[in-house]
């Protein structure tokens, strides 16, 4: 696993954080046999990712049940069963599109926290909203912020621990002040970065018309 990914670690993190969001738009097109499909790739992902896809899912239990609940029972159809609160098959049809979805939306974010480091993602964000450094935007108070606030949350206690929340920031592992310095890497896009940037916007483009035509 480890080198598969080391082509994906080389490119720039504005290429991966855009391929990363642009599946999350790709993912919403995904319709009939290529919904199923897609979940032949989580046996093939490493141990890890697997474990904190699991993680995610498991925190997202609730909403998963709501999502169901609202199109199988809330969409109009044939009943599936003969009484008064049968879920309509046109309903669960549509629930296991939109339940599919979302646990694919759930294993590209897994995907995401555990191949991003929070360096990375840094530098991604720096770079994407540089130019809105011509109006004026201090934009590296904006990315300094996004830096401490996934720094808290990487250090953020469990629920059992929640009393740590009511003391000061000093009591909280890693929320105490420190100094700290903070580089923003400004290195440009390599022509490897271009192109898949282009080749990936232009395959992204073709694919929304095309499902939006289907």
């Amino acid at each position: 696993m480890t080198a598969s990914v080391a082509p994906l670690e080389r490119l720039h993190p504005v290429t991966r954080l855009l391929g990363w969001l642009a599946l999350l738009v790709l993912v919403q097109r995904f319709d009939g046999w290529l919904l199923p499909a897609s979940f032949a790739v989580v046996p093939l992902l490493g141990p890890a990712l697997r474990q904190r896809a699991w993680r995610l899912v498991a925190r997202a239990r609730w909403l998963l049940a709501s999502l169901f609940i609202v199109f199988a029972w809330g969409t109009a159809g044939d009943p599936l069963f003969e009484t008064v609160f049968s879920p309509t098959v046109e309903g669960l049809q549509e629930a296991g599109r939109h339940l599919g979805r979302m646990l694919l939306v759930l294993i590209a974010v897994a995907a995401f926290l555990e191949r991003m480091r929070r360096d990375d993602l840094l530098v991604a964000g720096h770079h994407l909203l540089y130019p809105l450094h011509r109006l004026g935007w201090r934009i590296e108070r904006g990315a300094l912020r996004l830096h401490l606030v996934l720094r808290y949350v990487e250090t953020l206690p469990r629920p059992r621990d929640w009393r740590l929340l009511l003391r000061g920031a000093d009591e909280i592992p890693g929320g105490g002040a420190s100094c700290e310095r903070v580089a923003f890497d400004r290195r440009p896009l390599a022509a490897i970065d271009w192109v898949c940037i282009l080749l990936g916007g232009g395959l992204l483009i073709v694919a929304l018309l095309a499902g939006g035509r289907a």
